[in-house]
């Protein structure tokens, strides 16, 4: 069973790989032709089509979510420096602002193009001189301005008209323009081709860039961001990539400097601030000495200096700490100051509140970089702006707590104080005046040493300003374009012309009702087809003669061997022909299939029972006298309508007589079996040509007085939906013993021989039958 099941499928694998072949194959001429003019139009776009290159960059961001971080050294003299996050850093590598200044910093405002013979190329190696303008930002635009180069004496015409010289600013009628030479001019690359230069708005160039440039982290766990960037020349894509980190590096680095400037400037002012005060009290320490002569303390005075000075150190400290955490205070709860630069925590212990700190500085400064290059709406800076706002009142709070506990320590050690100056009661006034003012001096020396520190540390942080990034890998272009890829080009236009040419092909077939192929009437009905006969184009209706060998006529052969497969014997002679509708060639067959029996020595008849349009004479050239009609009418006997055709020995016809105007009721009568046995008591073969049978019901009136029924069916003449009818027809009105003959197959495609390979295209597979000479029914 499994066997047989996998023989079956193999079998249908077969006839659809035939069918495939026999559709398409016949049109070979036209899918080579289709071939080699895609592979033309594909050679020409290829030839003209300006190649596109890709330029290739990495860095490497300090990210604080994914590690990298610098060297403790390094980081620790650098406490200006914030964290990245690399999509943030991303927005910003792909920003207006910074391509602006790669084009500025490029001269990318003013291209230079060279005029080719099809299409315009860029000059940027071609041309020896480039163009800058003193303020790229004012350039209104001009296009295709022409220029010629003097080499020898350095000069630079514009538009035949203009002359100029080279490394001096000029005014021309486009503006404020420089000519300086190309360091990335090619001499080997020229031609004589014009050259000229365009200029617009670095905004507008910067906006176009930003298209061919694409940045993405190299993986979820790096920080590691690669950049490329794709351009017909490969020289100025590696240029605009490498120029993008520079300004990227600077842009970082002139945040920083700002940030430093800012930080120096609060602790200057506040170093003048209390040197002014500590020198005004030095100043009042010695004109309270030498006024009051309070030179030498006593011992007590001495100890209790000594208790009052750690105690005046610490209010010190608190004051500074105090004065500190109210300017941070003042800076945090401005709702203008989202931009501008915080003080350090100078004197706060607290890890917790310089943590806060740490992060609200962060998130400022990457609040004030991303604002300047996108909107107040966008998704990241609302973000940053958010996490500012929720970090305000845990840094407010914690502002509150250290300033209550520094007020209680100051309170504390303010009454430990005053204990002291009970005691001191019994100290002569004049000492104990001094000791006020000597406890005030100690106190701004304290702050003024501690603003020295903070300053050196500043200045440090300052000097140490570096970049967050690194350059892994610097910008380096391919030596083989990315667009367009020569092998997809082909490739494509390949599969497109021969898609069109099956589509063509199909689409043509798809749109005939007619029958076409064996396998659509083998789909549409469950006869079996037991012979197929080729157009032949000689008009001739005979196209069987003894001797004669052609194919056409060993098809007739076939067909003779096949009727024995219908159970066409000695005892079994007669057979009915008909068809759907006229002009299937019906007639054609009967009388050419009679021919070729008789050629076999059998006395063969062929009657004309298609009293509607009988033809069977006009094929045989015999002349049509009392037929059929007249022994139907009883006014004939049958040996008095049989003739001999003089042509062939063997063969014999009964015409159709006169044409009767009711011939369905004629055959009805009951005489046309008289006259079917009474031909097959005396011949051998009886071959009876009907009517069409979808368009008159003689053919069921027959087909039961015959052993077998022979329906013709005529290539690319036949609607389909007449097959599909024959079966239905058949449960109605069966039909004897049928079998099809395909008739008049042509050639197809571009063959154009008698003998058709066209016959094997069309059908595929040929009648299949099983051990006992049986037909297999499909």
């Amino acid at each position: 069973m499994e066997t047989n099941k996998h023989k079956h499928t193999e079998e249908v694998e077969d006839n659809l790989i035939q069918q495939v072949v026999s559709k398409y194959v016949p049109y070979w001429p036209m899918f080579l032709g289709a071939l080699i003019i895609a592979l033309g139009i594909a050679f020409l776009y290829l030839r003209y089509t300006i190649p596109v290159y890709e330029a290739t960059a990495s860095i490497l961001i300090k990210d604080e979510k994914k590690g990298n971080e610098d060297s403790k050294l390094v980081e620790s003299l650098d406490q200006i420096s914030s964290k990245k996050i690399v999509e943030n850093e991303i927005e910003i590598i792909q920003s207006r602002t910074l391509m602006a200044n790669v084009v500025k910093a490029l001269g990318l405002y003013a291209p230079v193009y060279e005029k080719g013979s099809v299409h315009t190329v860029s000059a940027y190696i071609k041309s020896p001189i480039k163009i800058q303008s003193p303020n790229p930002d004012s350039i209104g635009g001009a296009d295709n301005i022409y220029f010629t180069y003097d080499k020898n004496k350095q000069t630079v015409v514009l538009n035949n008209t203009y002359k100029y010289p080279l490394n001096k600013v000029v005014n021309t009628p486009y503006g404020p323009l420089e000519f300086i030479p190309n360091k990335y001019y090619n001499p080997s690359g020229t031609s004589d081709h014009p050259l000229f230069f365009s200029l617009s708005n670095p905004k507008i160039v910067a906006q176009g860039l930003l298209s061919n440039l694409k940045a993405d982290p190299s993986g979820k766990l790096s920080s590691v961001i690669d950049l490329s960037y794709r351009d017909e020349i490969p020289q100025r894509a590696e240029n605009i990539l490498n120029q993008l980190m520079h300004a990227y590096d600077q842009a970082e680095i002139d945040k920083k400097d700002e940030l430093a400037h800012n930080t120096l400037i609060f602790v200057e002012e506040r170093l003048a601030s209390v040197g002014h005060d500590l020198d005004s009290i030095e100043k009042k320490v010695q004109q309270y000495k030498s006024d009051k002569g309070a030179v030498d303390l006593g011992v007590q005075a001495q100890l209790y200096q000594q208790n009052v000075s750690g105690n005046n150190q610490q209010l010190g400290a608190i004051d500074g700490q105090l004065s500190v955490l109210n300017q941070v205070q003042k800076s945090v709860t401005d709702k203008d100051n989202n931009s501008a630069i915080v003080p350090s925590t100078v004197g706060i212990n607290d890890p917790m509140l310089s943590q806060l700190l740490d992060k609200f500085y962060t998130a400022q400064l990457e609040y004030g970089k991303l604002k300047q290059t996108v909107g107040e709406n966008n998704p990241n800076l609302v973000v940053i702006r958010d996490q500012i706002n929720k970090m305000k009142p845990d840094i407010l709070q914690n502002i509150e707590s250290q300033k209550q506990n520094l007020t209680s320590q100051k309170q504390t050690l303010s009454s430990t104080n005053g204990s002291y100056n009970y005691i001191l009661q019994s100290v002569p006034q004049k000492e104990r005046q001094l000791l006020d003012i000597s406890r005030e001096q100690e106190t701004k020396r304290g702050i003024y040493a501690f603003l020295l520190q903070k300053k050196e540390e500043s200045e440090l942080a300052s000097a140490a300003t570096v970049s967050d990034h690194q350059v892994v890998d610097p910008a380096q272009a391919g030596s083989d374009p990315v667009s367009p890829k020569r092998m997809i080009i082909y490739l494509v236009s390949i599969v497109a012309c021969l898609g069109l040419c099956f589509a063509i092909i199909t689409v043509k077939e798809s749109l005939t009702g007619k029958v076409l192929y064996r396998h659509e009437i083998e789909s549409r009905t469950s006869i079996p087809i037991i012979g197929e006969v080729a157009f032949d184009k000689s008009q001739t209706p005979l196209v069987i003669e003894a001797g004669k060998r052609s194919f056409i006529a060993e098809e007739f052969r076939k067909l003779r061997i096949s009727l024995s497969f219908l159970g066409i014997n000695e005892n079994h002679k007669k057979i009915l022909v008909t068809s759907s509708i006229s002009g299937e060639g019906k007639s054609f067959i009967a009388a050419n299939l009679a021919v070729s029996l008789s050629l076999t020595g059998k006395k063969v008849v062929i009657v004309d029972l298609d009293l509607n349009n009988p033809s069977i004479g006009k094929i045989l050239n015999v002349t049509e006298e009392d037929g059929i009609t007249e022994f139907l009418t009883g006014q004939k006997e049958p040996e008095e309508i049989i003739k001999r055709v003089k042509a062939h020995e063997n063969l014999f016809f009964i015409s159709a007589g006169n044409v009767p105007q009711n011939p369905t009721e004629l055959l009805a009568n009951g005489k046309v079996k008289d006259i079917i046995d009474y031909l097959d008591n005396i011949f051998d073969v009886v071959i009876i040509d009907t009517s069409p049978i979808v368009l008159v019901t003689d053919g069921y009136l027959l087909t039961g007085l015959c052993n077998a029924t022979l329906y013709v069916i005529r290539h690319k003449y036949t609607p389909k939906m007449l097959i599909k009818r024959i079966d239905e027809s058949n449960q109605i009105n069966p039909i004897n013993n049928p079998a099809i003959i395909f008739n008049g197959v042509k050639v197809r495609g571009f063959f154009k021989n008698n003998y058709g390979y066209g016959y094997d295209y069309v059908y595929g597979a040929k009648p299949k039958y099983n051990k006992n000479k049986k037909l297999i029914l499909k």
